[in-house]
């Protein structure tokens, strides 16, 4: 999920490009016994197959990209219609963007692995294309299959042009006035509701189109990768399809049975004193910024107490750019330092430079990353999901009235959804996933979103699961280090308790920025 309701995939990962290739050929030449070679004959190259049929499906090459981006994957993908209100199979269809990457292997293993995006609201197709390089050792014996999730992507997305709730508060944590919320979502809704119904666009909803188009396929069995966000659709789809799921990843994941935006500042709070502990245990860094997390309360009630308007240099356009500081655009801008080891040791050294004046860094960073985040996410699906599964659930906790996130999360949400339509949700929604299925649990010590206690609670209600906790690291694991090895090996033996994860070990915390360019030996 993104910045509030952002639960979301990793940004900045290595991208791999893949490109395929189905045919080999080799000159031949022929001799005459006695005679001088002759001169090689014309080459007969096989013209690469243009339709690929798996099941009842055809598929034609295409390219897979990431918006904003100039990467991309050789892909394969097929049109898929499904009814956008399963109880009325005569009413309005809606194309879903489904593509397969295809394994190097002539003979792939039957199962595919399909990979789940985050958000709610990324599409699988473009999260695919920053996180291929974690799917490589699995591509060799596997198939890849990827469906955008209806409402994001290719599959008939619920945008809204710019100026209509583009952002909603989970994104940006920005005080906003409740009636000034709910104008923009009026304004969001009516640009969706020309294209779609907002009520049929939720976890329920895309975990029946995921079984349509795998019976479609044929019926393999799925290696289901889940990453945030989709750690929900992976364990909706188990408990209702059970037959179809071969294996599980669950990467930075969110237990069936927790409320999203319920813990975010609980969430957070673990995190950030886990970041800053190791600041004040490191001589260097203590000594260059004393206690980083005092710093930044007595900067928050400082803003709290005088927000203003501050002038920065934009990193990307080079040009001044003004921006709000208050408390509520600070913890939107810490929070979203927190996802990732690499910005997290930014924390001390950029709030110390904003308690010295000095907001640049900050909030230019924060730029950058908030830039990347709304290319990949889509709102409008966001709120479909939230509204219908979680916001009636949600209440202000007293005890995160003080935090840095506070309850305005939650504020946010139940106003928003005031106006957003509702879905409905199976009664079992939130019941834990129980079962043998084999699965494999990938938590980041310092995930600000995901902790590691959800992992563990995944695992308490499951036989053949085991989580592996990174020490270090923020939230969306599945590039990080040697566990795309890990991911294969699981997949290979099915044994997640026999995994010999030790080269886990070399994963260790990014220490601390003492200065801009980096941290003391």
């Amino acid at each position: 999920m993104k910045m509030g309701i952002r639960i979301v995939l990793a940004v900045g990962v290595v991208v791999a490009f893949f490109v395929f290739q189905h045919e080999a050929h080799h000159d031949s030449k022929k001799t005459s016994q006695g005679k001088a070679d002759t001169a090689a004959a014309p080459v007969k190259v096989k013209a690469r197959p243009q339709v690929w049929k798996r099941g009842s499906l055809s598929f034609t090459p295409c390219e897979l990209g990431r918006p904003g981006t100039g990467a991309s994957v050789a892909a394969w993908c097929a049109p898929f219609k499904v009814p956008e209100n399963r109880a009325d199979p005569k009413g309005r269809m809606i194309g879903l963007k489904l593509a397969v990457v295809r394994s190097d292997a002539a003979a792939p293993d039957p199962d595919m692995v399909t990979l789940l995006a985050g958000g709610p609201g990324e599409a699988a197709t473009q999260s695919y294309v920053s996180v291929a390089s974690a799917f490589a050792d699995l591509r060799k014996h596997h198939d890849i299959l990827l469906l955008d999730q209806r409402g994001t992507g290719g599959s008939n997305p619920l945008t809204c042009k710019q100026g209509a709730a583009t952002k909603t508060p989970q994104d940006t944590a920005v005080a906003m006035n409740p009636d000034n919320l709910r104008k923009q979502v009026r304004e969001c809704l009516a640009q969706v509701e020309k294209k779609a119904d907002p009520r049929f666009y939720t976890t329920t909803a895309a975990v029946a189109d995921l079984e349509a188009v795998r019976q479609a396929l044929g019926s393999p069995r799925l290696d289901l990768v889940g990453v945030s966000y989709g750690t929900r659709m992976a364990q909706q789809y188990a408990m209702h399809h059970p037959e179809g799921v071969r294996s599980i990843v669950l990467d930075s994941p969110v237990p069936n049975t927790a409320i999203l935006g319920a813990d975010f500042a609980r969430n957070l709070e673990h995190a950030l004193k886990l970041d800053f502990a190791r600041c004040t245990h490191t001589p260097a860094c203590a000594k260059r910024f004393g206690n980083p997390y005092q710093t930044l309360y007595q900067l928050r009630d400082a803003v709290r107490a005088d927000p203003h308007t501050v002038t920065i240099r934009d990193p990307s356009s080079y040009k001044d750019v003004t921006r709000m500081l208050n408390d509520d655009s600070l913890a939107a801008v810490v929070r979203m330092f927190a996802y990732e080891p690499e910005t997290a040791a930014l924390l001390p050294l950029t709030i110390d430079a904003a308690a010295h004046g000095d907001y640049g860094p900050l909030l230019g960073q924060a730029s950058l990353i908030s830039g990347d985040l709304d290319a990949d996410m889509n709102n409008g699906m966001q709120m479909s999901v939230v509204c219908s599964e979680d916001a009636d659930l949600l209440k202000p906790d007293p005890a995160n009235k003080d935090t840095l996130l506070g309850n305005r999360l939650i504020s946010a949400i139940k106003t928003e959804c005031e106006v957003w339509p509702h879905g409905t949700r199976p009664a079992d929604f939130h019941q834990p996933l129980r079962g043998d299925i084999p699965t494999l649990v990938l938590s980041g010590q310092d995930d600000p979103v995901t902790p590691p206690r959800y992992g563990k609670a995944i695992v308490s209600h499951l036989g053949n699961a085991r989580q592996l906790v990174l020490k270090g690291q923020g939230h969306a694991e599945v590039t990080r280090g040697c566990v795309p090895r890990l991911m294969k090996k699981f997949m290979d033996t099915l044994a997640p308790k026999k995994l010999d994860a030790s080269c886990l070990k070399a994963l260790q915390p990014i220490p601390a920025f003492v200065n801009f360019n980096g941290a003391t030996p």
